[in-house]
């Protein structure tokens, strides 16, 4: 039974295990300084195991900002995704955000209109 939990805290290793499952490499080095700076952030959990991820960044104001989407590939495609977005989409309206926002790429478009999200034009300038 995977559980979702709002503002889990994960440590370091149990993100950077999913991130690898996931992504094929670790994420950042320490997750901390992101999630402290957060809106909100969703983990989905089967029994102790973190298996799923999202963070919800903001402006300060009105804006908030799916990132980091992430679902270990043993959970993939069974709507872990599809329920961490639900709960992160619930948390930024109650913390006070009128708009949630995310980029994403061409092949993840069909999921990302399940989880409820309009098309909209948008720009991403690569600094690195």
């Amino acid at each position: 039974m995977i559980e979702i939990v709002s503002d889990p805290f994960p440590t370091d290793e149990a993100i950077n295990a999913l991130w690898l499952s996931a992504w094929k490499s670790k994420g950042p080095k320490s997750f901390a300084p992101v999630l402290g700076r957060s809106l909100a952030h969703v983990g989905a959990f089967d029994g102790d195991a973190l298996v799923g991820f999202v963070n919800v960044a903001w402006d300060g104001g009105v804006h908030a900002f799916i990132l980091d989407t992430t679902v270990h590939a043993d959970y993939q495609r069974r709507g872990v995704g599809l329920l961490l977005l639900a709960r992160a989409k619930d948390l930024a309206q109650q913390r006070g955000a009128h708009w949630l926002h995310v980029d994403f790429e061409p092949h993840l478009e069909d999921f990302y209109r399940r989880a409820g999200f309009a098309p909209s034009l948008a720009g991403v300038l690569r600094l690195t």
